[in-house]
């Protein structure tokens, strides 16, 4: 499914968004996310090992809610399947994710030996309020 312009304005800004993924005994499992884009697929960046990434490495199904950043009323949600998911350019690009939201860049919270992952969503389904 292609991305709707309304859509595509909250993916490059600094939106708040919260990532679902499926737990093993099938419960759903949220996180806040920073998010991205490349235009066509709406683009989160991940740390090997943490839970989301291991539910998704089991089960690419995937939900997630993009507030604007103005209204946080206004939102869209995405359901969708991961396509893709690469460690290279993982650490440049939450650089980059971090210029966006923050200013500056990122603080490696984790400590700066972690794996970063970049995550490639493919929407199936658009909703939402705005």
């Amino acid at each position: 499914m292609k991305l709707t312009e309304p859509l595509l304005t909250l993916l490059r800004a600094p939106s708040i968004c919260y990532l679902a993924t499926i737990m093993p005994d099938g419960s759903p499992q949220l996180t806040q996310v920073w998010v991205d884009t490349d235009g066509e697929h709406v683009i989160i960046n991940t740390v090997q090992g943490h839970q989301k990434m291991r539910n998704i490495e089991r089960d690419d199904r995937v939900a997630l809610a993009v507030s604007d950043p103005l209204d946080p009323s206004q939102y869209l949600q995405v359901r969708g399947r991961v396509i893709n998911w690469t460690t290279d350019g993982g650490a440049d690009h939450i650089d980059k994710l971090s210029q966006k939201y923050n200013g500056e860049p990122y603080r490696w919270y984790g400590c700066r030996d972690q794996v970063r992952v970049i995550l490639t969503i493919e929407a199936r389904k658009i909703s939402g309020t705005r």
